[in-house]
């Protein structure tokens, strides 16, 4: 909104406050002149409708609607204010050595007399846009990284992201081309793991580390947590050694927990207990010391022959004959958290931002962890080892029928009222605007590349090149600004349009973004994109009743490369991957169409090109391999996909026997 419409609203405002309780007072009296006499009553009663008497009520009619109006002015600007303090609560401030750095360089430049340069200073290096788009407090900045419903350290949220990618490596190894699966759903992460996955992505990468920076160090003796932070930090220490656990043989406990304090910290846990690795739920503080006492032992040899990492106990707290046994399992190779003051141990007091500070000396402790219940549950998701149910592909199957949009678009809700989605009907000569988002994404205006400035301004095209049917603004928002508050960021996503209109603009005269029904779409009259010919080389294919083949030659002539690739963008995922299916089902019906093994060794080879984790399609051609003859090329084969898979932490076992031929 522009200053004179600021300044006009304003004034209205205070107009529509200030006159009417002004002239009411002045022609209609006082909104309180006093309680009624009992004549006045008796009067009253006798003769109701009088002209005083309706002056009287219109008058104070008038105040309460005028008191109405002054009432929800009040409460919309205590919003405001509310939301505007949340954001600066939430703004990264400068810790303490960093203003004592800056005074000192401050002092400096003031203090030191100036000397001429002997030498010419080096040019000043740009800045791209990019780097300004983090800058939200999201940010990984060193300080941690800041969620909806918690904080994590900076080593717990690239593990984090760790594990959302081997989430979809997962579900890329057990995808069945040709089968159309009901298991391995492309279902988004939480929006947790999102805002996460934001704050870390096209980061560079520290020196590689070991896990246990980002395990808090908790006292040899056990510690008990208390204060308004006390459960978050619990879940935060639950979550960030699990995390940890993702790195360790199979098998391997890192945490127990009893029942009723993980029915405490986490009611709604979505993921089953047994599922998550790392974590084993005992039934009561007794089994619970059974099994430390177990782990504990350092003579206690794990799968791979090494020697067992430290153990956690979280529990309440326990009874003085069950402390006695876990101040004896701390003092040997344990670690126990209690929610609550226990019988022994340190004690510390947290609060709903991680800062701990011994409740006995008063001394601040390390910052922890903390997650609410969303947050851990979201974060939990990612680490739990899901059982993929996958048919056998030596029974007879339908054949596959890929469903390109409302696969590829499952990442936005649809609207209601909008069950129809946009047709795109290829246009008899293309047009002047080409977008294309396979491969590394590009725009081209007559065949010249335009550059996009904007790192925001690149993920609208690619969303809207998946999402025909457009996206609102608050979608936009939050698939290119995950965690953060729409109103907060919304004048961004306008900044962001209107640059890339600007840049649009300066190449054609045409246009690339139009608005129907407040939702922002391409034009397809001006916009040619490549996804939309695959799609409708997908839907020709999958309709055609003879002879598909050349169909679904055509579905793999118009893949030209993944979806944005290149590009680490928390939404990109689910569409990337769905795309990534439709060729991948292509090669598998050209597979199954010939008779010839040669001809589907190579369908199936090409294949692998396109996706080299996928189990099915390796376990495949080892068999036309070994049909042709060739069992020690078969034998390599699955050898280099077992270690490919190793290499990416994607275990290659736990997917059901029958899947294996």
């Amino acid at each position: 909104m522009s200053w004179p419409r600021r300044v006009i609203g304003a004034a209205l405002l205070t107009a529509v406050l200030v006159l009417p309780p002004w002239l009411l007072a002045r022609y209609a009296g006082s909104l309180l002149p006093g309680w009624p006499t009992g004549e006045q009553l008796r009067t009253w009663i006798a003769d109701p409708l009088t002209a005083r008497t309706l002056t009287a009520g219109l008058a104070a009619g008038a105040w309460l609607l005028w008191l109405g109006v002054a009432y929800t002015v009040a409460v919309t600007a205590g919003r405001r204010l509310r939301a505007g303090a949340r954001w600066v609560r939430h703004l990264p401030l400068p810790t303490p050595w960093q203003a004592a750095a800056t005074s000192m360089a401050g002092a400096a430049a003031l203090t030191t007399v100036h000397t001429p340069a002997l030498s010419p200073p080096n040019p000043p290096q740009p800045m791209s846009t990019d780097g300004l788009h983090h800058l939200t407090p999201l940010a990984l900045t060193g300080e941690g990284v800041r969620v909806p419903g918690g904080w994590l350290p900076d080593d717990t949220a690239r593990q984090v992201t760790a594990a959302a990618a081997l989430v979809w490596l997962r579900r890329r190894r057990a995808y069945q081309p040709g089968q159309n699966p009901d298991g391995s759903p492309l279902t988004p992460l939480p929006d947790t793991v999102t805002a996460v996955q934001a704050a870390v992505a096209d980061r560079p990468q520290p020196p590689a580390t070991s896990t246990a920076s980002a395990v808090p160090d908790l006292p040899a003796a056990g510690v008990a947590f208390t204060g308004d932070g006390a459960a978050d930090a619990a879940r935060g220490v639950l979550v960030t050694r699990l995390l940890a656990a993702l790195r360790d043989p199979p098998d391997t406990v890192l945490v127990v927990i009893t029942r009723t304090c993980l029915t405490t910290l986490l009611p709604d846990l979505a993921p089953a207990p047994d599922t998550i690795p790392g974590l084993q739920v005992a039934d009561t503080v007794e089994d619970a010391t059974a099994l430390l006492t177990f782990l504990a032992d350092p003579t206690t040899p794990s799968r791979d022959g090494g020697v067992l990492p430290i153990p956690v106990l979280i529990t309440t707290p326990p009874s003085a004959a069950t402390a006695n046994q876990l101040a004896t399992l701390t003092a040997a190779r344990a670690r126990v958290v209690t929610l609550g003051e226990g019988p022994f141990g340190s004690v510390w007091s947290v609060d709903r931002h991680g800062h701990t500070r011994d409740a006995q000396t008063g001394q601040p402790g390390p910052r922890l962890c903390v997650l609410d219940r969303t947050a851990a549950t979201d974060l939990l998701t990612v680490v739990a080892h899901h059982t993929i149910t996958v048919p056998d592909p030596t029974a007879t199957t339908a054949p596959v029928t890929p469903q390109a949009a409302d696969g590829v678009r499952a990442w936005i809700p649809r609207q209601p009222g909008r069950d129809t989605p946009r047709t795109i009907t290829p246009l008899a000569t293309p047009p002047a605007i080409q977008l294309q988002v396979l491969g590394r994404p590009a725009l081209l205006v007559d065949g010249r590349p335009v550059t996009i400035r904007r790192s925001a301004a690149l993920q609208v095209l690619v969303i809207l090149a998946v999402q025909p049917d457009g996206a609102t603004t608050t979608q936009l928002v939050q698939a290119i600004w995950p965690g953060l508050p729409t109103h907060t960021v919304t004048g961004r996503l306008y900044t962001t349009l209107s640059d890339l209109r600007s840049t649009v603009r300066a190449a054609t005269t045409l246009t690339v973004l139009a608005t129907t029904d407040d939702r922002y779409h391409l034009n397809p009259e001006h916009v040619d994109v490549d996804l939309w010919r695959l799609h409708t080389a997908t839907h020709d294919a999958t309709t055609t009743l003879t002879n598909p083949t050349p169909a679904w030659q055509t579905v793999i002539d118009a893949y030209t490369g993944d979806l944005a690739a290149g590009h680490t963008w928390p939404w990109i995922d689910p569409p990337r991957e769905a795309t990534r299916r439709l060729v991948l089902d292509a090669y598998a019906n050209l597979a199954a169409a010939h008779t010839d093994p040669h001809d589907r060794l190579r369908f199936l080879q090409d294949a692998i090109r396109v996706d080299p984790y996928n189990q099915a399609l390796h376990q495949q051609a080892a068999d036309e391999l070994t049909a042709l003859g060739d069992p020690a090329a078969a034998h390599r084969l699955l050898h280099t996909h077992r270690q490919l898979l190793k290499s990416s932490s994607v275990p290659a076992t736990d997917l059901p026997v029958g899947t294996r031929r």
